[in-house]
């Protein structure tokens, strides 16, 4: 089985990318455009593999994916490649629109010119999987959880452009039989993800001995999912969903955020006892929330455990500390990251609307 993987260098791609090779006998064809989110680092190991491709290109340029497609004969596609940062999606919503909407939109496009060129027996196994984000359903209150038949409610440009491609996904299926198969997943977290992000930012900060920034009050609450998890759901999914089916995927892991600060400074204080900023949580420091912060996300994902036998392996304390040993065992990627023009600076502070 041939597998074509957009965004196969980015954090959650990277981690498919990995098990497929490592753990399957797929072949993988990782299409993605290095943006300042890939880590080629995160693949590095898969270039040996003569199961394994990489193709350095923007899914916007159907020139070329045609090509790919024409040239590689996949059997799937896992749609991954995305601007996936909230806080840069209000800086800058414009490269969220292109990459996520419209990119989506080429990419399916594609997929279906060369779908509908493949033989019966081909067309009756390929499946496009389109990877997204419990984001699009808006903000929860105390109590509850997303279901698959949530309604659609984004409240962040971020969002609004994962549920448009998402509702893309769904008509491609419906109007065109491209055989689609839909996920939604939380909040992912694990090695390689870029220090933008809240659990390496606080862990990456805190080796430096910076201040923790912790949004609001820190009450905001997310269901946190190990990526390796998510990478096992996603073959899953791929390979046994009937087309137009969608799932859930989920760590079965609340927490607060300042409730997840403080146990990151805690593994940290345990971890590297002698630094001299131990203890790490006296580095915490609230600032202005984010606009337009939601609440509350969680998720309802029985019917993938019911359906398709999968249940996260980490625990959110087994899986933090996996996560801050990677980051200190690791340092040099990230100064890496850092000279690439990354500094750990506030994003998404609101600025007024550019003149056109």
């Amino acid at each position: 089985m041939k597998i074509l993987v957009t965004g196969g260098a980015g954090f959650i791609g990277s981690a498919v990318c990995r098990l497929l090779i490592e753990d399957t006998d797929a072949e993988v064809v990782n299409v993605d455009r290095l943006t300042y989110a890939a880590s080629p680092e995160a693949v590095a190991s898969l270039t040996t593999s003569n199961r394994y491709r990489f193709e350095h290109t923007d899914i916007c340029d159907s020139e070329t994916i045609d090509r790919i497609f024409r040239e590689q004969q996949p059997d799937a596609v896992m749609h991954l490649a995305a601007e996936s940062h909230v806080d840069r999606s209000i800086d800058g919503p414009e490269a969220f629109v292109e990459t996520n909407i419209v990119g989506t939109f080429k990419l399916l496009q594609a997929t279906r010119r060369y779908f509908e060129r493949l033989p019966p027996a081909r067309r009756q196994h390929f499946r496009f999987h389109h990877v997204s984000t419990d984001e699009v359903f808006g903000t929860l209150g105390a109590e509850g959880a997303f279901g698959e038949d949530s309604p659609y409610a984004p409240n962040s440009p971020y969002s609004a452009s994962k549920a448009s491609a998402d509702h893309l996904a769904r008509a491609w299926h419906h109007t065109f039989g491209l055989p689609v198969v839909m996920s939604n997943c939380s909040n992912n977290y694990g090695p390689y993800q870029h220090p933008e992000k809240l659990i390496p930012l606080m862990v990456t900060n805190a080796m430096r001995g910076r201040p923790l920034p912790v949004y609001g009050t820190g009450m905001n609450v997310r269901d946190w999912l190990f990526v390796d998890d998510h990478a096992r759901a996603l073959w899953l999914v791929l390979n046994r969903a009937r087309p137009g089916e969608k799932y859930n995927i989920g760590g079965n892991a609340e927490s607060t955020n300042i409730d997840l600060v403080r146990s990151l400074c805690s593994i940290l204080d345990d971890l590297i006892p002698n630094r001299p900023h131990r203890n790490h949580a006296d580095l915490i420091s609230f600032v202005t929330d984010r606009p337009g912060h939601d609440l509350r996300y969680a998720i309802d994902c029985n019917k993938i455990r019911r359906e398709l036998g999968w249940k996260p392996l980490e625990t959110l304390a087994s899986g933090l500390r996996r996560t801050v040993k990677w980051y200190l065992a690791n340092h040099d990627w990230c100064e890496r990251v850092r000279a690439r023009g990354y500094d750990n600076a506030r994003l998404g502070v609101l600025e007024p609307a550019a003149t056109p």
